[in-house]
């Protein structure tokens, strides 16, 4: 662990600091100190020649980055401290000009829709396969790919999600073999799939599927601190070097070392027991989904809903559960276990919560989650109902979002706005899929579902309007 061995020996020092941050190993702020300790504030420290300089790394930044590459199968890595937001829109950049097309799934992440605000990339939007009973999007088919490489043969690269929010892939292997027939880059939004080249009994993840570039959420599955990201690459289709210049655009000259050294040990620890601890994770997943399924009116859905097609493969170690049999949305029952149960799960929407299981739980913590929703269906439960699922249809792209993002724009009322282009995104978050995103033509669907959210009193985001009563749209 380079990087991070030499923040403690930095740290062993105790060097008298005359540079910034300005807290001075945590003494300008003994507060904060008190409350995380104050080793944490001592190794919040700046660049410098020992702990070497993440926008040119040359030494222990170089070194832990070369270890993560070989680590997740690449041949180059990049040490992000923005999330994976940033990597999204770094590969966006490394692949796309101007004008020039990308084709994705429309269930994308915002920071793809603000990777083409960025790169000036025009969408080609390919509808992933849905769920109609759960209300999700899964993964994108091979052929609903080469369709869409067959009507745009001038695209330049291939953007996918492996996985899903809910853990589902598609046929990621296929899709890179198809993409590299035609010459384009296969980049993939691999935010929830950390852990996948850790554990044979996961989908497989980008890198040893052939993938050109992989955006790495390390913090989410694999360990590491939050807000810290990998960027992967393999040699061929991309310029590493030119990578480096996106990346170096948009990331700050001042990394933190606590996110970074926790890349190193994340990684280290993914490298030498990740196998084995996988696999007590899928073992305590296991046991979660069977447990949760006994309890009337819970479905706890997984691997019964591959086909083959879109919904290839899935990762166990997501917990998605469905609450319209006990008469809620999923936006209650993510109240409810927090506000009742003390316990946070990922999301909910409108149908069903996501729990991630991951290398910090164990049978205790997912006992109680178990135990929690056996309550809740007992005491909160009701007659099913039906909800209103979201607009699943793809739709009509009118302008790029980066000539949305530019263009003149005028304020109208959400619900007079059918039919008028959308000059913001509409989101709740997480997971943060745009209902409607800049450029797209406004549909009635979409307004409906903008409403219904807000019924469920979740936090709507991307609008200029905080209560969403409002939107732009292009237009004088």
């Amino acid at each position: 662990m380079p990087l991070f061995e030499a923040l403690k020996k930095y740290h062993e020092k105790k060097v008298t600091p005359f540079d910034v941050p300005g807290h001075k190993h945590g003494k300008g702020l003994p507060e904060l100190a008190d409350f995380l300790g104050e080793k944490v504030l001592q190794v919040d420290v700046n660049s410098m020649k020992p702990l070497d300089f993440l926008n040119d790394p040359s030494s222990v930044i170089k070194e832990a980055q070369e270890l993560a590459a070989q680590a997740f199968s690449a041949d180059h890595c990049f040490f992000l401290v923005n999330g994976t937001t940033s990597a999204v829109q770094s590969m966006i950049m490394s692949t796309c000009n101007p004008g020039e097309k990308v084709i994705l799934p429309r269930n994308a992440h915002k920071s793809a829709i603000n990777g083409l605000i960025l790169s000036g990339a025009q969408p080609v939007y390919i509808q992933p396969q849905i769920n109609p009973q759960l209300g999700i999007a899964m993964g994108v088919t091979v052929e609903s790919v080469e369709l869409a490489i067959a009507e745009n043969p001038d695209a330049k690269a291939v953007f996918i999600i492996n996985p899903t929010y809910y853990g589902y892939t598609g046929n990621i292997r296929e899709i890179v073999k198809l993409a590299h027939r035609h010459g384009m880059a296969v980049l993939a939004d691999e935010a929830h799939g950390a852990h996948f080249g850790f554990s044979g009994g996961l989908p497989q993840d980008a890198m040893s599927a052939g993938a050109d570039m992989s955006s790495v959420s390390l913090h989410k599955t694999g360990g590491s601190l939050t807000q810290s990201s990998l960027l992967l690459m393999r040699e061929g289709l991309i310029d590493p070097g030119k990578v480096r210049s996106i990346i170096n655009l948009t990331q700050t000259t001042s990394a933190s070392y606590l996110l970074m050294s926790s890349l190193d040990v994340a990684r280290k620890s993914l490298a030498t027991i990740g196998s084995e601890s996988l696999q007590e994770i899928l073992r305590v997943s296991s046991w979660a989904r069977e447990n949760i399924n006994a309890i009337d009116g819970l479905h706890a859905f997984g691997k019964e809903l591959l086909d083959g097609k879109g919904v290839y493969n899935f990762d166990e170690t997501k917990l998605g559960v469905n609450v319209t049999g006990i008469g809620m949305t999923g936006f209650e029952a993510y109240d409810l276990l927090r506000d009742e149960y003390n316990i946070q799960v990922e999301l909910g929407d409108a149908t069903n919560i996501l729990a991630v299981i991951s290398l910090g739980d164990d049978m205790d913590s997912v006992s109680k989650l178990v135990g929690a929703l056996r309550d809740m269906a007992a005491r909160f439960g009701k007659e099913k109902i039906k909800i209103k699922t979201p607009p699943l249809k793809n739709p009509e792209v009118i302008v790029s979002p980066r000539n949305a993002f530019y263009g003149m724009k005028r304020t109208v009322k959400l619900s007079e706005a059918k039919g008028m282009i959308c000059a913001e995104s509409v989101m709740a978050y997480p997971p943060g899929i745009p209902i409607v995103a800049m450029g797209e033509k406004i549909s009635e669907e979409m307004i409906e579902y903008i409403g219904f959210i807000k019924s469920q009193k979740t936090t709507l985001s991307g609008t200029k309007d905080p209560n969403v009563e409002y939107i732009e749209v292009l237009g004088y």
